[in-house]
C-alpha cells in the first residue's frame, strides 16, 4: 500500500507540472498580493460590520487576481507588472535591507553619524575613547567606542 500511495503522489505532481508548463507562475508581485490578501482576511475576522465585509471582499479579489496572474500565459504583461512593482517597492526594500545590515553589525561595531555631514561611520567596539575623522567631509570628533 505505501508504494501505491507514493506512485499516486508522483503522478499527481507530474500532472501539476504539465498543467503549469507555459504558465507564468508566482513572482515577487504575486507573493505581495498573496500576503496582502492574507492580512486582509485576518483583519476581516476581527473587524465586524461593513469594514469587515469590505476587507473580506478585498481578500477574495486579491486571491483571484493572484491566481489569475500565476496561471496566465501572457509572460510579457506579467513580467512588466512585476517590474513596475519592483521599481515602486525598491526604495522601501533597500531601506529595510540597510537597517537589517546595521542591526547585524551592532554586535561588533559602533555606528556614528558625522555631526558635519551626517555620513554614517563604522568604528570597531572596544577601542576606548577615539578621535574620528569623517572620510567624507574631514570633520573631526571624539567618541567613546
Amino acid at each position: 500500500m505505501p508504494g501505491n500511495t507514493e506512485r499516486m503522489m508522483n503522478e499527481m505532481k507530474e500532472r501539476f507540472r504539465r498543467f503549469m508548463q507555459g504558465r507564468y507562475g508566482f513572482d515577487e508581485f504575486a507573493r505581495f498580493t498573496l500576503g496582502a490578501a492574507l492580512v486582509a482576511l485576518i483583519l476581516s475576522m476581527f473587524i465586524r460590520g461593513w469594514l469587515g465585509s469590505l476587507l473580506n471582499t478585498a481578500a477574495l479579489l486579491l486571491l483571484v487576481y493572484t491566481y489569475y496572474r500565476a496561471l496566465s500565459r501572457d509572460f510579457s504583461r506579467r513580467y512588466a507588472e512585476n517590474q513596475r512593482y519592483l521599481e515602486k517597492s525598491g526604495e522601501i526594500r533597500r531601506r529595510f535591507d540597510r537597517e537589517k545590515n546595521i542591526m547585524k553589525q551592532r554586535k561588533d561595531y559602533h555606528i556614528y553619524s558625522c555631526p558635519g555631514c551626517s555620513q554614517k561611520i563604522r568604528i570597531p567596539r572596544g577601542k576606548g575613547q577615539i578621535e574620528i575623522t569623517c572620510p567624507k567631509c574631514g570633520y573631526k570628533f571624539v567618541k567613546r567606542s
